[in-house]
């Protein structure tokens, strides 16, 4: 079986709410995961595009 050449992108892992150290560092791993989430969501649309015979 051969490695799909366009697989479905997949959304990065949450990092644990312990794992912020309050600090208010910029960027804070949130706002880290949250720009990481922008670039998954985009990459999915552009991927839904090139398949439209998958449902969502």
């Amino acid at each position: 079986m051969r490695d799909d050449p366009d697989p479905m992108p997949v959304p990065p892992p949450a990092p644990d709410f312990d794992a912020c150290c309050g600090n208010g560092c910029d960027p804070c791993i949130f706002d880290l995961h949250d720009l990481a989430m922008d670039e998954y969501r985009r990459a999915l649309r552009a991927w839904r595009e090139r398949h439209p015979d998958v449902p969502a």
